[in-house]
């Protein structure tokens, strides 16, 4: 970053931190300067606000990013220009890339690929087990080690099904306070699996993928966290039953977190009988009972945060029949979108709620320095503003995003992220990457 960027000042007048009255913010220095009301805007570039929501950047703990070795999905490029247009200032990369990010050397190639991109923070995520083949523990310490400073681990897209492994993984990470991010799938009872196993499976005759599966997975992770003393998180939570199970985990005071992703915030199985592969995902859309009870469990901080699963695809990938397309959503320029419907709009949660789920707990669960702090005086300049009147269809063509596989399509979403700061640099203008 050049040295006149760093030292920019920007005035932003009349913002709503956390939805509360408007205020100025004044940057400067790369760092929040000054906040009240009549700040002097002398050699600051003004930023009228307008009453928008005034947020701390958005902090991803789930995104695929591709690179290396699915460029003609996504690249780090391409990925921290859609998080920045979703009001990201940082994200975790998932380790399911060609190759696998199971050693030093290709989490540090990832994270040396954020930093030169400039548009948002990227810390990558290690794998758990060499390849994603869940028999032998990657080079954890080692990825921990190394500039990269992994702490977050997941063999993600895949579940460490392996009782043994997965302990032995928490035990190791335990030694430098990591953390292992389990996929919850029992691969025995989702073989074939097409879609979630329920009334719509049954009517449609596709195989279904049943939340036992989740669930059980769950449950044994829990108690093995508990047993070790380490901890887990538990990626893109879906079903009713696995918010009881993290809910009684907590009540244990057990170390463990959980995550929902926006799309199962929202939509639910039903959307399936059009057999659009949009709808097709890992884990599956559930029925409008889980939906809710996600929703509730969020609310009340069962479930600790929002991770996007951002899973960009290719175009021949999704345009295709059911079963032949690939599992997986884009979800980073939408995802503040959808949240704002289904949980502010809704009244379960205020705006103060949605920094937390969505900047301060990502932040400290990922234990991602500089990122995840208040909007207050002294604190690094990493905030997005959202217009929370502004209503639109989506359209994918106008995305940043290389891939386009996004549910949302034609779908009227409310808010409209106008600006994103990383570090007091403009990385969104006016609803436009800077």
């Amino acid at each position: 970053m050049s040295e006149t960027a760093t030292h920019r000042r920007t005035l932003i007048k009349g913002a709503r931190i956390l939805g509360g009255r408007p205020q100025d913010l004044l940057i400067d220095n790369g760092v929040i300067a000054e906040i009240g009301t009549g700040v002097p805007a002398a050699g600051a570039t003004v930023i009228d606000a307008d009453g928008s929501i005034a947020l701390p950047g958005l902090v991803d703990l789930h995104t695929h990013l591709r690179e290396p070795g699915r460029e003609d999905s996504e690249t780090v490029l391409t990925g921290t220009r859609a998080a920045a247009a979703g009001g990201y200032t940082a994200v975790h990369a998932m380790a399911n890339t060609f190759p696998v990010a199971d050693t030093a050397g290709v989490v540090e190639q990832v994270w040396r690929l954020g930093r030169e991109s400039g548009y948002c923070d990227v810390q990558p995520i290690g794998a758990v087990t060499v390849g994603l083949g869940g028999k032998q523990l990657a080079e954890l310490g080692a990825m921990h080690d190394s500039a990269a400073g992994v702490t977050v681990f997941s063999d993600d897209g895949k579940c460490v099904d392996d009782a043994v492994i997965m302990r032995r993984a928490l035990e190791y990470v335990k030694a430098f306070d990591g953390v292992i991010a389990q996929h919850a799938q029992e691969p025995r009872l989702t073989e074939g699996a097409q879609m979630n196993e329920g009334v719509v499976s049954a009517e449609l005759g596709l195989t279904g993928w049943p939340a036992v599966a989740e669930e059980s997975i769950i449950a044994r992770d829990i108690l093995l966290a508990a047993h070790v003393g380490s901890r887990l998180h538990i990626c893109h939570l879906s079903t009713a039953g696995s918010v009881e199970l993290v809910r009684w985990a907590k009540s244990k005071g057990w170390r463990v977190t959980a995550e929902v992703t926006p799309h199962h915030l929202l939509l639910t199985d039903e959307l399936v009988r059009s057999y659009d592969p949009v709808y097709k995902v890992n884990p599956p859309l559930r029925t409008e009972t889980d939906v809710l009870a996600l929703r509730e469990a969020l609310a009340d901080g069962t479930i600790d945060i929002v991770a996007t699963d951002h899973a960009p695809h290719p175009h021949e990938d999704k345009d295709c029949e059911w079963g032949a397309a690939a599992m997986g959503m884009i979800g980073l320029e939408t995802a503040l979108s959808v949240v704002q419907q289904t949980m502010v709009d809704t009244g379960l949660m205020d705006w103060a709620k949605v920094a937390d789920r969505m900047s301060y707990a990502p932040a400290a669960i990922g234990r991602l320095t500089g990122h995840g702090r208040p909007l207050a005086v002294g604190e690094p300049a990493n905030l997005t503003l959202l217009d929370p009147a502004y209503r639109s269809v989506v359209d994918p063509a106008g995305f940043v995003s290389r891939s386009r596989n996004t549910p949302y399509r034609g779908r009227e979403l409310p808010g409209r992220v106008t600006h994103t700061f990383l570090r007091g640099r403009a990385t969104v203008t006016d609803g436009n990457l800077t």
